[in-house]
């Protein structure tokens, strides 16, 4: 077979190929929109040229810190100013972001200090008693900088750590930042919620956030000046990479510290907001707010949401509310959502409850998605598209996750076959949409958070009255689903849920905590393997 002609005497070069990064949007945008408004936060109005003099100062200060290529740096930060910052700054100087959720307990956030090996953490001030406490189970001993946010106010201890704005006016706003090396490389790593023992660091890289920042406006229908409301936690796969797609559009952040029903409606009606994603529980804490907080829209506002899909009631308030809504479906090991329901015109004119059944389904791939199928995961082949045979739905591109940090054996299960296996078990319809039936690793999703069933279920074998526990979702029109706990007691013990429910609080985050308990037989197999499918038909039943 002859050589590709095509290939002859055309090489790479610098003239003709450069690494993907998102980090060149926040450049561009600043060139060419140096004055439009990038980010407001209260009264604080910052515009592109300095947000990003603001990143560049940081890497610098960073650099000048010691941090080099392949250095992780944590932040525990609530949706602010800074968060923005890190997700520019610490890539500018080659680090590695590492987005800690701010409802872990200290002991799992020690873990991941550790594991990822960091070397920095930017602390919001309300949350350093919670670093504070990991750092103490934690081996690592990164630099500390604390953030002072003027939006909250409560009085804090002191504590010895640098003063985040005081860090980076030390740093160059001129800062010649470093481009990737390859694209490839590293830009940020993600703690799933560890379903099967220890958390697992999912590593993205340059190509594939600036892929998917780039989809999500396609996705999304962003226009160019877009205002997107940060309801979403941006510790959560970098906020579904929306800190990256809002400077690829020249849009304006509208930061949020705490998502409550008042400011989320002033927002959207004082500031402009266009898009917003979240929770099928943020949808209902706006449309369960007082009459009083609530504000009448003068345009349709674009509201994405993922997890549970949202009850047919809440979808029709929403639309009444003036909210367009979208579900979308992905994994942190996909950048976020890289599956939408992308909606038919023509399905508009059906009646509700088909098109609440229909907005049900997770969809089809998002653009930069090369392949996305339901496989029978024996086989590797795809099931009928029939809407009702099971398999597992899998996902190929350039917006799935390089790996699992130093876990070589479960990257290596997640790619068996040339597929990244997502755990989740769903159907193909006729139309080629997906739709999920089942989580293989029983993940609850409760408020858009995931929850490990195994997790749950350990804290309760703890109990010196429980002998079995079975932990399975539940459905709550709050917060999609919550845990639901079957429990049978140790013969001769006794307790109720109270005395469970506070064994919980005590070793668990909040949300994790079951909203139910159930006491009863649990039904097995003849090998002695709990039937959770049974216990999950019950729990559907239950209410909390």
């Amino acid at each position: 077979m002859s050589a590709n002609p095509y290939n002859t005497d055309l090489d790479r070069n610098p003239a003709n190929y450069q690494p993907l990064t998102p980090l060149t949007f926040l450049e561009r945008a600043a060139s060419v929109f140096p004055d439009h408004t990038a980010i407001v936060h209260g009264p604080l109005r910052r515009s592109y040229a300095a947000f990003y003099s603001r990143s560049r100062q940081l890497a610098s200060a960073l650099t000048q810190a010691g941090i080099a290529r392949g250095d992780t740096v944590s932040a525990l930060l609530h949706n602010t100013p800074a968060m923005l910052e890190c997700h520019y700054g610490v890539p500018m100087c080659g680090a590695v972001l590492h987005s800690i959720n701010t409802r872990l307990d200290a002991a799992i956030i020690a873990f991941q200090l550790d594991h990822a090996m960091s070397r920095v953490v930017i602390v919001d001030r309300e949350l350093m008693p919670l670093m504070q406490e990991a750092l103490a189970l934690a081996t690592a001993a990164p630099l500390l900088i604390q953030y002072d946010d003027a939006e909250y106010t409560d009085p804090t201890d002191p504590v010895d750590a640098l003063d985040y704005d005081g860090f980076l006016s030390g740093g160059d706003p001129d800062f010649d930042w470093l481009m990737p090396e390859d694209e490839w490389d590293a830009i940020a790593i993600n703690y799933t919620s560890g379903t099967t023992g220890d958390p697992k660091g999912v590593v993205s890289h340059h190509r594939g956030a600036y892929l998917l920042a780039q989809g999500n406006a396609l996705t999304t229908s962003m226009t160019k000046h877009a205002v997107y409301l940060w309801t979403l936690p941006m510790f959560h796969c970098n906020g579904w990479c929306f800190p990256w797609t809002l400077s690829a559009i020249v849009g304006t952040h509208v930061c949020l510290r705490q998502v409550r029903a008042a400011p989320i409606w002033d927002a959207i009606a004082d500031e402009g907001v266009t898009h917003l994603c979240g929770a099928p529980i943020v949808m209902s804490l706006m449309i369960s707010a007082p009459a009083a907080e609530k504000r009448d829209l003068d345009r349709r506002v674009q509201f994405f949401t993922a997890a549970a899909p949202p009850p047919e009631k809440l979808l029709a308030e929403m639309q009444a509310a003036g909210f367009d809504v979208t579900h979308l479906y992905g994994l942190t090991e996909t950048y976020g959502p890289a599956v939408v329901n992308d909606w038919h015109a023509e399905w508009s004119n059906l009646p509700l409850d088909r098109q609440a059944t229909l907005k049900s389904r997770q969809g089809v791939r998002y653009l930069p998605l090369e392949q996305l199928d339901v496989l029978d995961p024996d086989t590797m082949q795809p099931v009928p598209r029939d809407g009702e045979t099971m398999g597992e739905v899998m996902f190929r591109g350039n917006v799935v996750m390089k790996g699992y940090f130093r876990n070589r054996q479960a990257t290596q299960a997640a790619f068996a076959g040339g597929w990244f296996h997502s755990g989740d078990l769903g159907v193909r319809y006729p139309d080629g949409y997906i739709q999920l039936k089942d989580r293989s690793k029983d993940v609850i999703i409760s408020g858009g958070e995931n929850i490990s069933s195994i997790e749950v279920e350990e804290v309760l074998y703890r109990h010196p009255a429980v002998a079995v526990a079975a932990v399975v979702a539940m459905p709550h029109d709050r917060w999609g689903e919550t845990p639901c706990a079957f429990v049978e007691l140790a013969q001769g013990a006794a307790a109720d849920a109270e005395d469970l429910r506070d064994w919980c609080r005590e070793k668990l985050a909040r949300y994790k905590v079951p909203g139910c308990f159930v006491f009863t037989e649990i039904p097995r197999t003849s090998t002695g393997k709990i039937q959770k499918f049974v216990l999950r038909d019950r729990a559907r039943d239950l209410t909390v």
